[in-house]
């Protein structure tokens, strides 16, 4: 058994022998996105070690399945609401009371740290320590997508934004590449360092004990409102592809609207286990994203044994390395000669999805836990000022990949 199939009995012990304790967490997460599945594994394995959470989402009350999952997690309690968040139209009102619902919760709650995975709520007046993660921002976002600077319209919330980070007493990004773009658009920051997702392998067979797909399907996963995910390249040439192509994900945009997209099966919002039930027949995953910071639904897709074809952007590159195919997100004709190639040649196929495996590997939800546990500890004082982990160089992202 590897060192990170380690039974719960022998990590509880260990995360005791760093803690006199078990923690209390105060936790913030969406419902919209990647930050709930991510907040979801975390509290898992968090309170598998024996520490408690409350899970406080915003951005749209969570769906019956949502809080299923949740309700499947001993230790962990849910606090909904329907706040909007600060990237949605006409937010203010609702963040601020966001803000005194956390506030109150905190002092009912009585947690050991707060851990943020928004931004707007850092420089309230917390009473314990804050822990912030930075999962994306609306303007690294917009240059990806458009290529420009925001306009003026961002201007409160590129200040409310670099408010909290900035009274965070410390900041955590899932990447090398999204943790230099905190700092380039809102720095200088806290002490900071770069903590990567981890996602669990569930009941799929052990690692090297997974037939060949023969099933002919291309699969992806995503937002289709949201331009960053690139989900109409997919769309452009599906058409010519002799695989479906079919796609999971919210056509609904959170301010009003839906997408459609020709030539390609729309399978609408899943619930987590019947993604990866797809995933589990699919040989081939197709992510063409303009902005992506670390990607969960990859690494899924990389633990289900699919290969990989990726945007080529700089988070990616450096999350995956040599384990992916990268397409320049315009480039349409590369993506369709990239997706052929794979499709007409089993054995690359094969060997492709055996290096995402590989890499996936790296990615393990426990220690994804065992470093935000041992940051808790020393955000709350329980081993000392000293053991704070020292502020890291910015490296280039194939160097910066720290896990």
């Amino acid at each position: 058994m590897g060192a990170d199939a380690r039974l719960p009995e022998a990590r509880l012990i260990e995360a005791r022998s760093i803690g006199a304790r078990s923690l209390r967490i105060l936790m913030t997460a969406d419902t919209v996105g990647g930050v709930w599945q991510y907040a979801l594994e975390l509290s898992r394995q968090l309170c598998a070690l024996g520490d408690e959470v409350a899970l406080a989402t915003m951005g749209g009350e969570p769906s019956g399945d949502q809080r299923r999952e949740a309700a499947e997690i001993p230790g962990l309690t849910l606090y909904p609401s329907a706040y909007k968040l600060a990237w949605m139209e006409q937010p203010w009102n609702d963040v601020e009371r966001a803000g005194e619902w956390l506030l109150n919760l905190a002092a009912q709650w009585r947690p050991d740290v707060v851990h943020l995975n928004d931004y707007s709520h850092g420089d309230l007046p917390w009473s314990v320590p804050v822990l912030m993660v930075g999962h994306s921002c609306v303007l690294s976002w917009w240059h990806a997508v458009h290529g420009t600077d925001v306009p003026d319209s961002w201007a409160r919330y590129r200040q409310r934004v670099r408010a909290g980070l900035q009274a965070a007493d410390y900041v955590v990004a899932p990447s090398q590449a999204m943790l230099d773009v905190l700092l380039r658009h809102y720095g200088p920051l806290p002490e900071c360092r770069v903590i990567a997702n981890g996602r669990s392998d569930g009941e799929r067979p052990a690692k090297g004990e997974h037939a060949p797909k023969e099933e002919p399907l291309i699969f992806a996963a995503g937002r289709l409102w949201d331009p960053a995910k690139n989900l109409a390249a997919l769309a452009e040439v599906a058409e010519r592809l002799p695989w479906p192509v079919c796609i999971a994900g919210s056509q609904h945009h959170p301010d009003g609207g839906e997408v459609q997209l020709p030539h390609v099966h729309l399978l609408g919002s899943l619930p987590s286990a019947e993604v990866r039930r797809w995933l589990e027949h699919a040989p081939i995953y197709a992510l063409p994203a303009r902005y992506e910071p670390f990607g969960l639904s990859v690494l899924e897709a990389a633990l289900a044994g699919c290969a990989l074809v990726l945007g080529d952007i700089p988070s990616l590159r450096e999350v995956w390395g040599r384990a992916a195919l990268y397409v320049p997100p315009d480039d349409h004709d590369l993506l369709e000669r990239t997706l052929l190639r794979l499709i007409d040649h089993p054995e690359e196929r094969i060997e492709y999805a055996t290096r995402a495996r590989r890499r996936a590997a790296r990615y393990c939800p426990e220690k994804m836990a065992d470093r935000y546990r041992r940051l808790y500890l020393a955000l709350a004082g329980l081993r000392g000022e000293s053991s704070l982990p020292p502020k890291p160089i910015s490296l280039p992202a194939a160097a910066g990949a720290s896990l």
